[in-house]
């Protein structure tokens, strides 16, 4: 939440002292009315889980979450834009309707090009008003305006529905 200030409370300033800082390579980018999430990394796989980051940095501070749990996300596509959009979708699910998970970060293991997989796990804990602030609720990915550039400086461009 960069650019986004919440009131935290003790808990959670407390949270926020005591883990390292994370680093983040991803913005949020004027839409009308969504999210666009421009993010990068030094690999595909490291704009991929930026891309992640950057969609659960925009749901709550991710600095507030204790890393306590694990979880792992398979997903697949047909091409590296649906592949994004599914990789994005699972982990909202995680979120949404399965365990409440939230992650501090997001690892990519292996990106298979050849046949649209990915394999990511994410280290969190469970969703708590109590303990993390409030941002704004992400309902669904969209394909609009997805851009994958896998170059020497890998980028990401998601827009996400609130």
């Amino acid at each position: 939440m960069d650019d986004r200030q919440l009131d935290l409370t003790e808990a959670q300033k407390q949270t926020k002292l005591r883990l390292p800082s994370i680093l983040k390579k991803y913005e949020y980018l004027d839409h009308t009315a969504d999210v666009q999430i421009h993010s990068w990394g030094n690999t595909l796989e490291e704009a991929f889980e930026q891309c992640a980051m950057g969609m659960f940095g925009y749901m709550t501070d991710t600095e507030t979450v204790e890393p306590t749990n694990t979880v792992e996300v398979v997903s697949e596509g047909d091409d590296l834009e649906s592949l994004l959009f599914h990789f994005l979708d699972d982990w909202l699910y995680k979120f949404s309707a399965v365990d409440f998970f939230v992650p501090r970060e997001v690892k990519v293991l292996n990106i298979d090009r050849s046949h649209f997989k990915i394999r990511s796990i994410g280290w969190g804990e469970e969703f708590s008003l109590l303990k993390h602030p409030q941002g704004t609720e992400v309902k669904a990915i969209t394909y609009s305006a997805m851009q994958i550039y896998d170059s020497e400086k890998p980028e990401i461009f998601a827009i996400v529905d609130i």
